[in-house]
C-alpha cells in the first residue's frame, strides 16, 4: 500500500507519496528543477539538495520558474 500526505505547493494542497523529494515534486509538475528556486516552509533550497530533501506532511512548499526571454 503506497503512504500518502498532504502538502501545500503555491498556495494549493497536493498529495504526494511519503518520502517524496523536491526533485520528485517538480517530476510530478512536469517542471526541471533547474529552472527553480525552492522554498520550503520559508527556508530555500540549494538545487543540489533538491533530490535529498525529502518532504514532509504539513510542508508549505513555494516553487518559482525562472523564464528565459529577451
Amino acid at each position: 500500500m503506497i503512504r500518502t500526505m498532504d502538502i501545500i505547493c503555491n498556495g494549493e494542497q497536493r498529495t504526494v507519496e511519503e518520502k517524496s523529494t523536491l526533485t520528485d515534486l517538480a517530476a510530478s509538475l512536469d517542471l526541471d528543477p533547474q529552472t527553480l528556486v525552492a522554498e520550503i516552509n520559508g527556508r530555500i533550497i540549494e538545487h543540489n539538495n533538491f533530490i535529498n530533501r525529502e518532504l514532509r506532511d504539513g510542508d508549505r512548499v513555494e516553487l518559482i520558474r525562472f523564464v528565459g526571454g529577451g
